[in-house]
C-alpha cells in the first residue's frame, strides 16, 4: 500500500526560477506547497499541516524575519484580544485562540468576519471599517453589539507590504462589554438622578411638602433596587446644629436599626457615624469583621456606605446592605458615589422650593396682617376712648361699644388664621423652635409708642409667631386699651416706650399697677441718656431688669424680652 506523500511549505521570494528543492523533494517523494511571503506562510500554517517549513533563497535577512514572524504569531495566538488575518473578501485566513472562543462556529477560518462574532450589529463610528481600510490604506475602528448583548471593539489595518491573496488585512478586536455596560449605567443613574424630582413647576406647587418629600422617597427607593441592585437602603440626613442623623428611607431595615440614634461621629456611632463626620465613603466588605458595623437586619454580610455631599457640605448619607460577604465592589461604590450626589441635589431642590413656596406664603401673610392690623387697632383705639367716657353714666352704649371691641379683635383674629393657613409651619423665621412657638402662639401683646414704624415692626415681627398684637400711641390710651382687656382678653406683655406724648415709662407703670396687681411690661429705648431716669424708676416698682429693648430692636432682642415677661408673670 501506497503511503501518502508528506508535505512541506516552501518560502520563496518568487515561485519561478531555479530551486534545490524540487529534485530533492521528488527524490525523497516530498511535496510542497509554495508561498512567497511570511504572512501567507502564516495563512496556509493555520489551514493545513506541514512536515516541514523550506526557506528558499530568502537569505539570512528572510530567515529571519521568518523566525520573528513565527514568534509573534505564537504570541498573538495567546493574547486575550482577538486577532484574525483577513483576505480582500473579508474572509477569515487566520485567528487567535482569543477569536475561536468568542465565535459561536467551529472552525472561525474560511468564514465571513461578521458571521464569525454571530453577524454582530455595527454601531459606529465607522460602518465599514473593513472597506475604508482597503480603500484609504489607513486603519479604522468600529464598535460591535451582539445578539448576547457582549460588545467587541474591532481595528483593522491593512498589511500594506506585506499583503497577500489570503491576507490583506488584520483585524484586532477586544471585548469592551463591561466598559459599555458601565457606561451604560452611568448613563441610566444619571438619568435617574434628573427624575428624582421631575416634576413641572404647577405639579410640584400642587403638591405638600409629605406628598413631595414621599415622591422623592419613592423614587429613590426604585432607582437604587433597579439601577444598584439592593434591597436594604437607608437614607439619613444631617442636622448641622445637633449633629444627628436623622432617618429619611428605611427599606429592608429593622426597627431597632431604623429608630437607633446616630450622630456624625466617627467612633460609636457605626459606618454611617463615621462616614457622615469624615465626608468619605466606607466599603465593608465582611459585617462579621468590622468593628464600625452595626447590625442593620438579621443576616447582613455587607454594606457600602456614601455620604450625601452638597458641595464640600455633608448633608446625609446612603447605606446599601446585603446578605452576602463582599457584595460590592469598587464599580458599585463609584455608581453609588454619582447617584448620592444626585440624590444631595434633589434634597437641596426640594428643600429650595419649600422654602420658596413658604417664603411667599410668609409674604402673603404678611401682607394680610399689614393691611389689617393697624386699621384695626384704631377702631380699638377709638372704642375704649368712647367707653372711657360713658363708664358709670349709660351701660347701655358702654355694652355695645365692648360688643365692637370683641368683633373687632375676633374678625381680627380671623383674618390672621386664614393668612396664617397660607404659610406652614416651615415658614417660620430661623431659630424659632417649637416650644418657642408654642409660648408664643395666642399671646396678646400691647406696643405702646407714638412712632409709626415702631408699632408696625412689631406687627410683622411677632404676628408671624401667632402673637396678637395691639397697639396704643399714649399714655393714657395704654391705660384705657389695658382696662377694657381684662374682662375677656387680658394682654400677657405690655411693651411701652420710655417717653411717650403724655408719661413716661415709669408713669405708664404706676398707672397699670392701679388696674392689676402685677405688670408684665418691658420698656423701650432709644440709645442716650435716660433724663427723668424711667428705667431706674421702673426697676425699682418692679421691672424685670433685663425687660428693656434698644430701639431699632432686632426680632431675636424683641423675641427674647417677649419670652422673658411670659416667662417671669405667666
Amino acid at each position: 500500500m501506497a503511503t501518502a506523500p508528506q508535505r512541506i511549505l516552501r518560502i520563496c521570494a518568487t515561485t519561478t526560477g531555479t530551486s534545490l528543492f524540487p529534485t530533492v523533494g521528488i527524490e525523497q517523494g516530498i511535496e510542497s506547497d509554495d508561498v512567497s511571503s511570511p504572512v501567507e506562510a502564516i495563512a496556509k500554517l493555520s489551514r493545513s499541516s506541514y512536515c516541514g517549513v523550506y526557506l528558499d533563497g530568502g537569505g539570512v535577512n528572510c530567515e529571519t524575519a521568518l523566525v520573528r514572524l513565527l514568534q509573534s504569531e505564537r504570541i498573538l495566538d495567546g493574547m486575550p484580544d482577538g486577532v484574525a488575518l483577513i483576505d480582500s473578501d473579508m474572509i477569515v485566513t487566520w485567528a487567535n485562540a482569543a477569536l475561536r472562543r468568542w465565535s459561536p462556529l467551529d472552525e472561525p477560518i474560511g468564514n465571513n468576519f461578521y458571521s464569525v462574532l454571530n453577524n454582530p450589529q455595527i454601531m459606529g463610528p465607522d460602518f465599514c471599517p473593513f472597506h475604508t481600510a482597503l480603500a484609504t490604506g489607513a486603519s479604522s475602528s468600529s464598535t460591535l453589539q451582539t445578539s448576547d448583548n457582549s460588545y467587541y471593539q474591532v481595528h483593522v489595518a491593512p498589511l500594506m507590504d506585506a499583503a497577500t491573496d489570503n491576507a490583506a488585512l488584520v483585524a484586532t478586536v477586544s471585548d469592551i462589554t463591561s466598559e459599555i455596560l458601565q457606561q451604560q449605567k452611568l448613563a441610566a443613574i444619571h438619568h435617574a438622578g434628573l427624575q428624582l424630582t421631575d416634576l413641572k413647576p404647577d405639579e410640584i406647587f400642587a403638591m405638600d411638602t409629605n406628598a413631595r418629600i414621599e415622591l422623592l422617597k419613592d423614587n429613590i427607593r426604585h432607582y437604587t433596587q433597579d439601577l444598584l441592585n439592593v434591597e436594604v437602603i437607608e437614607i439619613r440626613l444631617l442636622e448641622q446644629s445637633t449633629r444627628n442623623l436623622m432617618p429619611l428611607l428605611s427599606v429592608g431595615i429593622n426597627q431597632v436599626a431604623a429608630d437607633r440614634q446616630l450622630y456624625a461621629r466617627p467612633q460609636g456611632n457605626g459606618v454611617t457615624g463615621y462616614v457622615a463626620a469624615t465626608g468619605k465613603s466606607y466599603l465593608c466588605e465582611d459585617a462579621s469583621q468590622d468593628p464600625l458595623y452595626l447590625e442593620a437586619f438579621s443576616g447582613a454580610a455587607s454594606s457600602l456606605t456614601v455620604p450625601l455631599m452638597l458641595q464640600d457640605l455633608v448633608i446625609g448619607t446612603i447605606n446599601v446592605e446585603s446578605n452576602k460577604v463582599r457584595a460590592f465592589t469598587s464599580a458599585d461604590l463609584q455608581f453609588l458615589e454619582i447617584f448620592s450626589r444626585d440624590v444631595a441635589v434633589a434634597l437641596n431642590t426640594l428643600e429650595l422650593l419649600v422654602a420658596q413656596r413658604n417664603n411667599t406664603a410668609q409674604k402673603s401673610c404678611e401682607a394680610i396682617h399689614s393691611a389689617v392690623a393697624l386699621p384695626v387697632d384704631k377702631i380699638l383705639n377709638d372704642a375704649v376712648n368712647v367707653i372711657e367716657k360713658y363708664i358709670g353714666r349709660e351701660p347701655e352704649v358702654v355694652d355695645r361699644l365692648q360688643r365692637i371691641l370683641r368683633n373687632a379683635r375676633d374678625i381680627r383674629r380671623v383674618i390672621q388664621d386664614i393668612g396664617q393657613s397660607f404659610a406652614p409651619t416651615e415658614a417660620l423665621p430661623a431659630g424659632c423652635t417649637a416650644q418657642l412657638l408654642d409660648k408664643l402662639r395666642d399671646r396678646r401683646i400691647l406696643v405702646v409708642d407714638e412712632e409709626f414704624q415702631v408699632i408696625n415692626d412689631a406687627h410683622r415681627l411677632l404676628e408671624r409667631f401667632g402673637c396678637i398684637v395691639e397697639s396704643a400711641h399714649s399714655g393714657e390710651e395704654a391705660v384705657s386699651m389695658y382696662r377694657n382687656s381684662l374682662s375677656d382678653a387680658a394682654y400677657h406683655c405690655v411693651i411701652s416706650a420710655v417717653n411717650l406724648p403724655d408719661y413716661s415709662g415709669h408713669q405708664l407703670m404706676l398707672r397699670l399697677l392701679q388696674v392689676t396687681p402685677k405688670v408684665p411690661m418691658a420698656l423701650m429705648s432709644g440709645f442716650g441718656y435716660d433724663p427723668g431716669h424711667s428705667i431706674v424708676k421702673a426697676r425699682q416698682a418692679g421691672l424685670h431688669p433685663k425687660a428693656l429693648l434698644y430701639k431699632p430692636f432686632k426680632e431675636s432682642q424683641l423675641l427674647s424680652v417677649v419670652e422673658l415677661i411670659i416667662d417671669t408673670y405667666g
